[in-house]
């Protein structure tokens, strides 16, 4: 019953969904900004645990590129591109989460209510244990943010935030990689 709660950095994917140039101008300012350092904070931990990192751009001639610290952040820069708002329509998103052989995913990213529920529902329905991070997630609306959160917790997803995943990953203080990623919670 708990197992889905247990953590193992070998079991899991983090997904980055378009948290593009326009998408984060359609934001609240504090809002968008948090949900980048956010998810800023889970690629340094991704890093250091060889988390693997999907990350995925809906009609980027439309809507941008990934936000540029985002893209710095991280070690390379390979968008999956879509039109689908589930990610896992995409055949490619599709062929490289499987590839990865791996059972559970971290999910950030914009929208809520839009793609990251319909990639969280998809992701579900094929198996994998969802966590989304409600402060690394958002909607132009805060309605459609609750309420895309709802959802995917009544559909079995683990809503959960960057600090308790961050701790609960690191298991304990005073390692190497606790030293590493202290800056980035502070």
């Amino acid at each position: 019953m708990f197992e889905k709660y247990f953590i193992k950095p070998q079991e899991l994917i983090l997904i980055i969904t378009d948290i593009q140039e326009k998408l984060v101008n359609a934001m609240k300012e504090d809002i968008a900004e948090k949900v980048i350092k956010n998810t800023i904070t889970l690629i340094e931990l991704s890093k250091l645990f060889n988390i693997p990192i999907i990350l995925t751009e809906q009609y980027p001639k439309g809507l941008g590129q990934t936000v540029e610290k985002i893209r710095k952040a991280l070690s390379h820069y390979k968008p999956i591109e879509k039109i689908t708002f589930s990610s896992f329509l995409e055949p490619k998103f599709a062929e490289s989460i499987q590839r990865l052989n791996r059972t559970k995913v971290i999910i950030t990213g914009m929208e809520t209510h839009v793609c990251v529920w319909q990639t969280s529902l998809d992701l579900l329905s094929n198996g994998y244990t969802v966590f989304v991070i409600k402060d690394a997630v958002c909607s132009r609306k805060k309605l459609d943010w609750k309420t895309g959160l709802e959802l995917i917790k009544s559909a079995g997803g683990i809503i959960t935030t960057t600090e308790i995943l961050v701790f609960q990953i690191l298991k304990k203080a005073g390692t190497g990689e606790f030293k590493k990623i202290l800056k980035f919670v502070k």
